[in-house]
């Protein structure tokens, strides 16, 4: 038999030395946040009792507690094998804390608590909202304020700082006997935790070198030694010596040279004493104008050393155009959280993707009971919400990310008296946000996204003996209008068998209230391009199928293009993508359809590439296109490129020179990420393109490949880069760690930092990758 090694029971001066001992940990991680002495912070250290709402029969008391780090939550659960780590969620996980009744647990769930005592975590990832119930309206206010901080501060850590805390938290969970010095051991199990395999050799040869008093242990000074070997950037240091004296300072003039010849930064003279004052930590260098490499390091971390071009970061072009001129960021069932076919529907679903700046909201609506219409995917067994709760959601959170138009694209399947429920809904709920007449008198084309700021349109079918909608209508009542019906393209047999049942009609009768509802988005079928001797209405658009579209962009590009200049175009997935999966954007963008609506709930290259265009002007969801598809007298066609005015073709040389702090894919101790980088182009046809480099072994902390590429770019206002990392695995598909996408437009030269995304589009604390970037005029 086995005998089980049993640890020491701690004695209660061991405990209340390790209690002290966390507490100062706690209280330095405070100072570096910028929270000391905060009575936020101190309350969720000490933690209290919640109430944690999952339905109306479950509804439990759990101890949370914020960890020593700052960074971590610790909730108590009572179900049996549980592992600690699942006890444990992430700070950056977060993405809002809302007090009250705000989400739809705590409005089904908790009406009968005040609102003052309840709140809710969003996160960030697919994960469950957590509603929590304090015991006071107090304990809220500590929670809701502390979580609150700890966000907005953590946000405006500068990267340096970030890894500062990241590494000290890591030195800490290696520290196992907790007696603040570090064993040769406890040195390897560390390097494990940040992501880096290091041979025996190795690791005793740092540790000899940083073991100054030679007792076998690293302690303070000798583990501050350990840190700055361990995050040490020779490759940085090397383009810092070139620039500077021999003292190690870089001069104001050095940095303007070295910001107009390698960064390519046309401001030069006056970005360099500005970039002094804002990174350089060394208060003798900042009064002699001048840059150490600490100041260095900070400023290529920087948002000024960012891939992406800053500018861009806010609403930088014409937003006076027809709102026709613009691609528009839009969301295909929006209220879908997963499938299409037995997935939950959720009023959550649109919260999330307003916030992630999406422009275009799909509503797909049926007859409910106590004449309320609900929303959910047709013929299938999706969950079903209010339409009322939806419009609130819309109302709620349609202009936080962005203050320019928001489309209800309307599915109407309703009866009238139901339908006469949904525009009262929406007059009532919405009231002076609904546009109900055109703008400023307009009736030949439509306004600007800058005249339409702070408005909700409606996209659906109008009564066609009504007079146009720009000038009026009559007093018909209702009639039979042609019936759109996705629901009905779904390639599933269940859902075939049910439309059969139904017997689906080609026609619907329209109240004359919902009608009124829609100003400039009327849907029609398409009947082809126009006639130039009889022209559509402008206000009239269509929605196609995503093989409809692809097909229309295959045989006839240009005319695609002059139907967009002037109409609106809807494009939406194939109806047997019903895992809700995602078709590529970039074809139907290159011919100028405005409204290509993607499945926001499904992560994958689609919408990487998607958010990737949409960070751009200011993350507006209005993205401007270019002149080539805005001419009307244009000739431009994707698939046929010939000579034109499409702007210069340009040559992009990228070298990936190194990565720092990839996140572990595997959470096991021993596994050890294998990096290796692709480069994706995603344009016009010739520039579609994908290269990679080596794969380097058991280093994601800080893996250095030094390898080049070169890209020819026909079209340059067409494409986007991608950036993606991957954990090579040579039995098995590789392991996504993190991804970049951004416009070729948008790119800045010289080098630069990559600050790579999560599988969901939301950034990594401090992981990036170190590049250089070189456009050239192609001869």
């Amino acid at each position: 038999m086995q005998c089980i090694r049993r640890q020491p029971k701690r004695t209660v001066s061991q405990e209340n030395i390790l209690l002290e001992q966390s507490r100062r940990v706690a209280a330095l991680n405070g100072i570096r946040l910028g929270l000391k002495d905060d009575k936020d912070l101190k309350f969720l250290l000490k933690g209290s009792h919640l109430l944690k709402v999952k339905s109306s029969s479950w509804r439990k008391e759990r101890f949370y507690k914020l960890q020593e780090d700052c960074k971590t939550i610790w909730q108590e659960s009572k179900k049996v094998l549980r592992s600690p780590e699942s006890q444990i969620f992430s700070i950056e996980d977060i993405r809002d804390v809302r007090s009250g009744h705000k989400t739809e647990g705590m409005e089904k769930y908790a009406k009968d608590v005040p609102e003052y005592r309840c709140f809710s975590i969003i996160f960030k990832d697919q994960r469950k909202n957590l509603d929590l119930i304090a015991s006071s309206e107090d304990d809220a206010n500590h929670w809701i304020a502390g979580l609150g901080k700890i966000i907005a501060h953590s946000n405006s850590m500068n990267q340096k700082q970030k890894l500062q805390h990241w590494i000290h938290t890591c030195l800490r969970k290696a520290d196992k006997n907790k007696d603040n010095k570090m064993s040769l051991k406890e040195l390897k199990d560390f390097l494990k935790e940040v992501n880096i395999e290091v041979d025996d050799y190795h690791a005793k040869k740092i540790f000899q070198h940083c073991d100054k008093s030679k007792t076998e242990a690293l302690e303070d000074d000798e583990i501050e030694e350990f840190y700055k070997i361990l995050t040490e950037r020779k490759e940085i240091d090397s383009i810092f010596q070139t620039y500077s004296d021999p003292e190690g300072f870089m001069s104001c003039q050095n940095l303007v040279r070295f910001l107009y010849e390698v960064q390519q930064e046309e401001d030069a003279v006056v970005a360099a004493p500005a970039l002094i004052q804002r990174y350089e930590p060394n208060e003798r260098a900042k009064r002699g104008n001048a840059m150490t490499k600490d100041g260095f390091l900070m400023y290529l971390l920087s948002d000024e050393g960012n891939i992406f071009n800053p500018s861009h970061r806010k609403v930088y072009q014409d937003m006076t155009q027809p709102l026709s001129h613009y691609l528009v960021s839009s969301s295909h069932n929006t209220y879908l959280m997963e499938d299409q076919i037995t997935g939950p529907s959720s009023t959550e679903a649109y919260i999330r993707a307003l916030t992630k700046g999406c422009r275009c909201v799909e509503l797909d609506c049926w007859d409910g009971p106590n004449s309320e219409p609900v929303i959910y995917h047709g013929y299938t067994l999706t969950s079903k919400i209010l339409f009322s709760d939806v419009i609130k959601a819309i109302k709620n959170y349609a202009f936080q990310t962005s203050p320019y138009p928001v489309i209800i694209s309307l599915e109407n399947h309703c009866s009238v008296d139901q339908q006469k429920v949904m525009a009262q809904h929406m007059t009532t709920i919405l009231q002076d946000m609904l546009l109900v007449a055109p703008v400023d008198g307009n009736k030949s084309q439509f306004p600007s996204p800058e005249q339409l700021k702070g408005k909700i349109l409606v996209k659906g079918k109008k009564l066609s003996r009504q007079e146009d909608p720009i000038n009026g209508n009559n007093n018909l009542e209702a009639e039979d209008v042609s019936d759109e019906d996705e629901a009905a393209e779904i390639e599933d047999e269940s859902v075939k068998t049910k439309v059969e049942q139904k017997g689906k009609s080609d026609t619907l009768k329209l109240a004359k209230e919902l009608s009124d509802t829609v100003v400039y988005c009327k849907s029609v079928h398409f009947e082809g391009f126009d006639d130039p001797n009889h022209p559509r209405a402008f206000y009239e658009m269509s929605s196609f199928s995503e093989s409809k579209a692809l097909k229309l962009a295959q045989e006839s590009g240009t005319s695609f293009i002059h139907h967009n200049i002037r109409h609106l175009s809807r494009i939406y997935p194939a109806g047997w993508r019903t895992d809700s999966s995602n078709y590529s954007p970039v074809d139907l963008w290159n011919v100028g359809c405005q409204i290509v609506a993607l499945n926001f709930q499904t992560a994958g290259t689609e919408m990487d590439v998607y958010q990737g265009r949409f960070q751009d002007n200011g993350f507006s969801g209005y993205v401007l296109k270019p002149e080539f598809l805005r001419d009307e007298q244009t000739k431009f066609n994707p698939k046929s490129i010939t000579e034109g005015t499409w702007g210069t073709k340009k040559k992009l040389l990228l070298k990936i020179i190194s990565g720092q702090q990839l996140p572990k894919v595997n959470k096991s101790k021993n596994s050890i990420v294998d990096p290796k980088v692709t480069i994706e182009i995603h344009g016009v046809q010739q520039d579609n393109n994908k290269k990679q480099t080596k794969v380097i072994e058991n280093n994601g902390f800080n893996p250095n490949w030094n390898e080049e590429f070169t890209f020819d770019i026909e079209i340059p206002a067409l494409a986007l880069v991608r950036f993606v990392v991957e954990d090579f695995d040579m039995s098995t598909k590789n392991d996504f760690i993190g991804q970049y996408t951004l416009p070729f437009t948008s790119l800045k030269q010289g080098y630069r930092h990559i600050h790579l995304l999560t599988k969901n589009g939301d950034p990594y604390s401090s992981s990036t990758l170190f590049v250089y970037v070189n456009i050239q005029d192609c001869d």
